[in-house]
C-alpha cells in the first residue's frame, strides 16, 4: 500500500498525497491556474518554514503554502537570484573560459561578479547589449532549473578541471557534513545545460522570469572576497522585476532620482561642495548653511518646547572613557584616534607620546552625556532629565562608502539623551513619538515605525532585553502608532548592541524610504559608566538612558530635504526666499525701495538690476530654485505693484506691494509658528 503524506494548506485543508509528491504536485491536484502560477514553496515539516523549490520532494507530512507573483516579496526576491544566475550563463556561453564567482539578489535587482578570459580585457558598458540579448534566448529557453546534492569532492573536481579556480577555492573550505547543492539550467549533463553551486531555491524553470522585466545597468571593479590583495573581478549589475511594467517605473524612478541628485542640485544651488582635502567632510556656502541654521532654530525651538536642556560636549576624550563605554572594542576601527602627548622636559620643543594613552575624536555623544549626567548627585526628582546637543561627531568611514551628505565622516546630531526612572520610560518614549510625528509632518512626511529587536551579539541580561522590548513597543501602542497606518513592523536582530530601538523611516516624493529618527532604550551604558540618582528610598539607582534623534543628522537631512523636494524648498527653508528682477532700468530705484521694504518685513530677499533680458535672468533664478521673483518694470514702478512668479507656476500674478509681502511673510514663517 503507498504510503500517504497529508499536506496541510493555509486554508486549514488539506491534501493526501503519494511519498515523494512535491509541492508542484499539490498545486496541479488544486488546479492548472495555480500550477501556472505557483514559483516556489513554504514547507513547514514541524521545525519552521524553509523556502523551497517546487520540484523538491516534501520529507514528510507538511503544512505548505505557495508562492506566487502576489507574494510580491519573495518573489522577487526568486526572480533575481535567477536572473543573475541567467546573467552568468549568458557571460560564458558568450565568452567560455570565463570564471564566475558568486551573484547575490539586491533591494532593486542582482549582480554577477566574473573574470573574463585570459587575454581579453575586462567587460565593459560596451558587451551589456550583447548580454542581455542572450539572457533573453536563455530566458525563452524555458530551461529546467534542477537542483542536485553533492558532495564536496565531487564539487572540488569538478570546479578544477574546469579551470573554475575561485569556485575551486570556496568549494574546499565548505563543511563535509553539510549538504551542499548545485542547480542546472536545462537537463542534467546534457548538451546545451550549465550548472552553478547554489543552496536555491529557484524558480521552475527560466521561463518563469520576464525577458523584458530586467535591465543591466552597469559594471565595476570588484575583488575576490572583498579583499584588495585578491584578483580584480568585474561586477555586472543588473535591476530585475516580475514584469516589464514595474521594470518601467522603476527606471522612471531611477530617471526621477537622477534628477534630484543632491550632489547635481547642491552645485546648481551653490549650496556645498566636497573635495579632496577633506574626504567626507562638507564644506557649507553661505545658501546651504542658511538651510543648516533654519533647521537648526526650528529644532531648537521644538526641543525648548519639549523640556530639554541643550549642552556641548568635547570633540577628543580619553580612549579608556570609551572602552568602559563598550564603543572602543565595537567601533576602534571606525574611529579616529591620536596619541595623548605632553611636552618633552628635556626639549620643550618637543612633544613625546605617553604609553598606551590614547584620544579618540567622538564617533557619538553618548558617554559624553553620561559624564554630564554624573555631576554633582542627582535625586529621582530631577528626572527625567532631558540633554540636548547638537553634537559634531567623526567616523572614519571608507573611502568607497562615501556618497555626497548622505554618508560621511564629520557630521553632526541633533542628539539627545533622557536619564529617566523605570516607571518614566512609557511616558517619554510616547512623548518623543508626538514630538516626531509633529515634526516629519511639518516637512510634509510620511513614514512608518519599525522596532528592531536584539542582535546576537549584545550587551545586557535577556531580561533586561525582554523589559526595553516590551516598553517600546508599549509606548508605541499607547501612541496609537502601533498600526498599518504607521506601517508598523518588528525587525529581529537589528537592534543597537546595547538597546533595542525604535526607527523611523520617512518616504520621499518618489517613493523611496529613509531611515532617520530613533529611540534606544539602553540599560547597558549607565551600568558600564557608573551613572546612578538617590531614589525616594535615599539608595543608589540606575537610570535608564534614552538615546533618540529625529533628523538623525544635519548633513544626511538635508540631502533627504533637497531631493524630497527637488531642490524646491518651501519658502522658509530657502536660502533666498524672493529675487527683484527688473525689466528694464528704470525701474532699479523702486526694485531698491521694494528689497529694503521685504527684508524689513524679514524676507531673505535680492535685487537683480543686470541689464540682461528678463527671460533670461527667470531661467537663472529658476535654476537656482528661488521660490518667488518679483518682476518690475516701468508700468509696476507707476502703480506700485510687482508680477509674481511662483516657481513650478506656469502664469504669473500681478499684486499689490502690501498683497506680496504678506503672501511672502506667511510662506517664510516656519510651520511651527504658523498661527501663533
Amino acid at each position: 500500500m503507498t504510503e500517504l503524506l497529508k499536506i496541510s494548506l493555509p486554508d486549514g485543508s488539506s491534501r493526501e498525497m503519494p511519498a515523494g509528491s512535491t509541492p508542484a504536485d499539490v498545486a496541479a491536484a488544486i488546479g492548472p491556474g495555480l500550477a501556472k502560477a505557483a514559483l516556489a514553496a513554504r514547507v513547514d515539516h514541524g521545525f519552521g518554514a524553509e523556502l523551497r523549490d517546487l520540484n523538491r520532494p516534501f520529507d514528510g507530512d507538511a503544512e505548505l503554502a505557495l508562492i506566487t507573483a502576489r507574494d510580491e516579496a519573495e518573489a522577487l526576491e526568486l526572480a533575481r537570484h535567477d536572473y543573475a544566475h541567467v546573467l552568468a550563463e549568458a557571460v560564458q556561453t558568450l565568452w567560455p573560459g570565463t570564471q564566475i564567482t558568486f551573484g547575490p539578489a539586491t533591494d532593486d535587482g542582482f549582480y554577477y561578479d566574473v573574470m573574463a578570459p585570459e587575454g581579453r580585457e575586462p567587460f565593459s558598458m560596451d558587451d551589456l547589449p550583447a548580454i542581455e540579448e542572450e539572457m533573453r534566448r536563455i530566458i525563452r529557453a524555458d530551461k529546467p532549473l534542477v537542483r542536485e546534492a553533492w558532495s564536496r569532492e565531487q564539487l572540488i573536481e569538478k570546479w578544477e578541471s574546469e579551470g573554475e579556480t575561485f569556485k575551486a577555492e570556496w568549494a574546499q573550505e565548505l563543511p563535509e557534513d553539510e549538504e551542499l547543492t548545485v542547480y542546472w539550467s536545462g537537463a542534467p549533463n546534457e548538451q546545451g545545460s550549465w550548472l552553478d553551486m547554489c543552496r536555491g531555491p529557484h524558480l521552475p524553470s527560466t521561463g518563469k522570469l520576464d525577458p523584458q522585466a530586467f535591465k543591466l545597468m552597469r559594471v565595476a571593479g570588484a575583488y575576490w572576497r572583498g579583499d584588495q590583495k585578491n584578483a580584480q573581478l568585474t561586477r555586472i549589475y543588473g535591476t530585475g522585476w516580475l514584469n516589464k511594467k514595474q521594470l518601467d517605473a522603476h527606471l522612471h524612478r531611477l530617471e526621477e532620482a537622477a534628477k534630484r541628485d543632491h550632489r547635481k542640485l547642491g552645485r546648481e544651488m551653490d549650496l556645498f561642495h566636497l573635495q579632496e582635502e577633506a574626504h567626507g567632510s562638507v564644506f557649507w556656502h553661505p545658501n546651504g548653511y542658511m538651510i543648516w541654521r533654519e533647521l537648526e532654530a526650528y529644532m531648537r525651538r521644538a526641543i525648548d518646547g519639549a523640556g530639554y536642556q541643550e549642552v556641548k560636549t568635547p570633540q577628543v576624550m580619553d580612549a579608556r572613557q570609551w572602552e568602559k563605554s563598550g564603543h572602543w572594542g565595537k567601533y576602534r576601527e571606525n574611529m579616529f584616534v591620536v596619541p595623548d602627548v605632553v611636552p618633552n622636559t628635556a626639549d620643550e620643543g618637543e612633544l613625546i607620546s605617553r604609553d598606551a594613552d590614547w584620544m579618540a575624536i567622538k564617533p557619538m555623544n553618548c558617554p559624553a552625556h553620561v559624564l554630564v549626567f554624573k555631576q554633582g548627585i542627582t535625586s529621582y526628582r530631577d528626572l527625567p532629565l532631558r540633554l540636548y546637543e547638537n553634537g559634531c561627531c567623526h567616523r572614519n568611514e571608507p573611502h568607497g562608502a562615501l556618497h555626497g551628505l548622505m554618508r560621511v565622516r564629520q557630521f553632526t546630531q541633533d542628539d539627545a539623551h533622557i536619564f529617566c526612572t523605570e516607571d518614566q520610560i512609557v511616558a517619554e518614549v510616547q512623548a518623543f513619538c508626538r514630538l516626531a510625528d509633529r515634526v516629519y509632518r511639518d516637512f510634509g512626511f510620511t513614514y512608518q515605525i519599525k522596532l528592531a529587536l536584539r542582535p546576537d551579539q549584545r550587551y545586557g541580561s535577556d531580561e533586561d532585553w525582554d523589559k526595553a522590548e516590551a516598553e517600546l513597543r508599549q509606548a508605541v501602542a499607547e501612541a496609537g502608532m502601533a498600526s498599518e497606518e504607521y506601517g508598523w513592523e518588528e525587525l529581529p536582530g537589528e537592534g543597537a548592541f546595547y538597546a533595542p530601538k525604535l526607527e523611523w523611516h520617512l518616504t520621499d516624493a518618489i517613493g523611496r524610504t529613509w531611515q532617520v529618527g530613533t529611540i534606544q532604550s539602553d540599560r547597558v551604558l549607565p551600568e558600564r559608566l557608573d551613572a546612578s540618582y538617590i531614589g525616594e528610598d535615599g539608595e543608589k539607582h540606575r537610570p535608564v538612558m534614552l538615546h533618540r534623534a529625529i533628523f538623525g543628522s544635519y548633513e544626511r537631512f538635508i540631502g533627504i530635504l533637497i531631493e524630497h523636494f527637488a531642490g524646491r524648498l518651501p519658502v522658509w527653508l530657502a536660502p533666498t526666499q524672493a529675487v527683484v528682477a527688473t525689466i528694464v532700468s528704470d525701474a532699479d530705484g523702486y526694485a531698491q525701495d521694494l528689497v529694503e521694504k521685504l527684508k524689513a518685513a524679514g524676507i531673505r530677499v535680492e535685487a537683480d538690476l543686470r541689464n540682461e533680458k528678463i527671460n533670461y535672468k527667470v531661467r537663472e533664478h529658476s535654476l537656482a530654485k528661488v521660490p518667488h521673483l518679483l518682476v518690475v518694470g516701468k508700468r509696476e514702478a507707476e502703480e506700485g505693484t510687482v508680477a509674481v512668479r511662483t516657481l513650478g507656476v506656469e502664469h504669473q500674478k500681478v499684486m499689490s506691494l502690501d498683497e506680496a509681502i504678506a503672501m511672502l511673510v506667511e510662506g517664510a514663517t516656519p510651520p511651527d509658528l504658523r498661527g501663533s
